[in-house]
């Protein structure tokens, strides 16, 4: 089991865990807990099998909008020491991933969005990003993930994992990790 730490910037408690220490840096913004979260596995596994650098990042206690997210990424990437990373994050912790590439476009390497929500956040310039739908996914339909995609054509990719509802970086971890993997391993 991964160790949970608190990051306590100015008084905000910011649970995040790290795991591997490979050259791909990935940091993953977490809708759930921690412990069990949507993308526990998924992270196990880069970190495991394909060697990545990840850091999980939870949320606060209390409700908090994507900008404040954001801003606890911010303040947990610089406690742990990374320049440049990827980012990333599924449903809602996608858009704030997507903030956070936006106001720190020159800290990320690229973006990763798992179960896109329909925003008017629009994605940082430059910068790859990798988009991953479920095909049964009622909660954020592919067509936002497709729609976000041809507002940048050249640089957003999307790959499906088929069957998969809107939780299906927890029933299809292994899937959506390979996924990952084989799209960021060449970064």
């Amino acid at each position: 089991m991964t160790d949970i730490q608190i990051f306590e910037p100015e008084g905000r408690a910011i649970p995040y865990a790290v795991e591997g220490d490979g050259p791909v840096g990935l940091v993953l913004l977490i809708e759930s807990t921690l412990e069990s979260g949507d993308l526990a596995v998924v992270a196990h596994y880069l970190a495991e099998e394909a060697g990545f650098h990840i850091v999980r990042i939870g949320s606060r206690d209390g409700a908090q909008n994507a900008a404040g997210r954001s801003e606890d990424a911010l303040a947990v990437i610089d406690h742990v020491g990374l320049d440049h990373t990827w980012i990333g994050g599924h449903g809602a912790a996608g858009t704030a991933a997507r903030v956070f590439a936006a106001s720190h476009s020159d800290r990320v390497n690229g973006l990763l969005l798992l179960s896109v929500e329909e925003s008017d956040v629009a994605l940082a310039p430059l910068i790859p990003v990798l988009i991953v739908q479920g095909t049964a996914d009622d909660v954020t339909p592919a067509a936002n993930g497709e729609a976000l995609q041809a507002t940048a054509p050249t640089r957003a990719s999307i790959k499906t994992v088929t069957g998969g509802g809107h939780d299906f970086p927890a029933t299809h971890p292994i899937e959506t990790a390979v996924i990952i993997e084989e799209y960021l391993d060449w970064d």
